[in-house]
């Protein structure tokens, strides 16, 4: 019996019954609510939630450094805080070849010619002073930014000559327990020069200088800016073989001769290890000049160039 044959049987009883349900009355049934179906589709699943990102690491602070001008200047160095003063004045031309070389305005292109090593032959005799002086001397210049490497790794002398605190640099770099070069350079108050450090001491830093690491590095500070001079302090040329394979990087070599010191046989020996740089010059050092007269008085530095080739004397 159907639902509909059963109300009305239903109805017909209650009329029976005598209970008035009127007329129109008619059975509604319910209609049968509809569950809904629950479809595992791909389409309609949620993504997972994602894992929560960790923040990045933030970037370190740039490093800078204060340098005492006055006793940079009191100590003999050249010095923005006495640009006119007599070693200056030296400086000023002692540059300029170096600068030209640099740009490409020489008697020849040079291949990175804004890398420069200054070395000596043996201990003592001003390459450490010279390359202090000629960084501080080209970051004067309007037009050059000038990066000071430390790289006599094995003694280094820059920060201290320079009145500042032991650093990390660029061994720390090359052993990876740094993670850039910018990490470890130190900006001054000499507005165009930052330093970079030796850093800690390496027991296979002839290996590491030689290295595809340091290729890399030097690469990118010969080509990260245009106008930047690199200055590299290196080891001496007789002492260590660090210099020699720093010079292979090289396209300026200033070798600094110690005058009344250095004879013509070390000269022409440190000249001969270094035949892989396409150009060297040499700075005579400590000469003793004295003028009657005029503005530099007595001074204890001179300096000298010459184009170095296969002999000493060229």
């Amino acid at each position: 019996m159907s639902i509909i044959e059963k109300a009305v049987e239903r109805l017909d009883q209650l009329k029976r019954a005598g209970v008035d349900v009127g007329d129109d009355a008619v059975a509604r049934p319910e209609a049968p609510v509809a569950q809904p179906s629950v479809v595992a589709s791909a389409a309609t699943q949620l993504p997972p939630t994602p894992a929560p990102v960790p923040d990045a690491e933030p970037a370190r602070e740039r490093r800078t450094v204060h340098i005492d001008l006055d006793r940079l200047g009191a100590l003999g160095f050249v010095s923005p805080s006495k640009p006119n003063s007599p070693i200056a004045e030296q400086y000023r031309i002692i540059k300029r070849p170096v600068l030209r070389n640099a740009q490409g305005k020489g008697a020849a292109p040079i291949e990175n010619g804004n890398l420069i090593m200054v070395t000596s032959s043996v201990p003592g005799e001003g390459k450490s002073f010279s390359a202090i002086n000629l960084a501080i001397s080209m970051a004067m210049e309007l037009d050059h930014t000038v990066l000071l490497v430390d790289a006599d790794v094995s003694k280094p002398s820059v920060l201290a000559a320079l009145g500042l605190p032991a650093s990390s640099g660029m061994m720390d770099v090359l052993q990876g327990h740094e993670s850039s070069i910018g990490d470890v350079m130190l900006h001054t108050n000499i507005a165009k020069l930052t330093i970079l450090p030796a850093g800690r001491p390496q027991q296979r830093a002839t290996e590491m200088l030689a290295s595809d690491a340091m290729n890399a590095l030097l690469e990118e500070l010969a080509t990260r800016y245009k106008d930047r001079i690199v200055i590299f302090d290196s080891p001496p040329v007789l002492v260590t073989t660090e210099a020699r394979a720093l010079a292979t990087h090289m396209g300026q070599v200033i070798v600094v001769v110690e005058s009344e010191r250095s004879t013509h046989a070390m000269v022409k020996q440190s000249l001969a290890t270094l035949e892989a740089c396409p150009v060297k010059l040499m700075l005579l050092n400590k000469v003793r000049q004295q003028s009657s007269s005029g503005h530099y008085g007595v001074y204890g530095y001179g300096y000298g160039y010459g184009y170095g080739k296969n002999e000493a004397g060229s």
